[in-house]
């Protein structure tokens, strides 16, 4: 499974691979159970992972790069029931974030997300545009 195919889909908990897109939505693949299901896009939002951003004290960053910086850090993660604790962690873990913008909820998102891909031992890695391939 690929970084650039995880997604998180409004109304759903979770992480989910992207299978297949439709004109109406999308088959995706749950994370955690493994179950295959159709999605429509007229009920439910769909974010790539790829493309979430994360507001810092500078320019906002790629989700990938706290999910980099996670990853370096190495420890234990916070229990995401605790607020003080997950906000904490943030501060070591990547001081530049926005504290003021970004929420409790999205920080506990992000905890939980990175131990799904963890978990499934996803190489977290953007998908090369035709520039950046040229350019290496």
């Amino acid at each position: 499974m690929e970084y650039n195919k995880l997604i998180s889909v409004t109304g759903f908990s979770g992480l989910f691979e992207l299978v297949s897109s439709k004109s109406d939505g999308a088959i995706v693949r749950s994370l955690d159970d493994n179950s295959t299901k159709f999605v429509s896009n007229r009920i439910h939002q769909f974010s790539h992972l790829e493309s979430i951003e994360v507001y810092t004290t500078d320019e906002n960053v790629n989700l990938s790069e706290v999910f980099k910086a996670m990853e370096t850090a190495g420890g234990e993660l916070p229990s995401e029931k605790d607020n003080k604790a997950v906000q904490q962690y943030f501060e070591k873990t990547f001081p530049s974030m926005d504290f003021e913008r970004v929420y409790a909820s999205d920080m506990k998102k992000m905890v939980r997300w990175f131990g799904v891909i963890k978990k499934h031992n996803i190489e977290i890695k953007l998908t090369e545009t035709g520039e950046e391939a040229t350019e290496n």
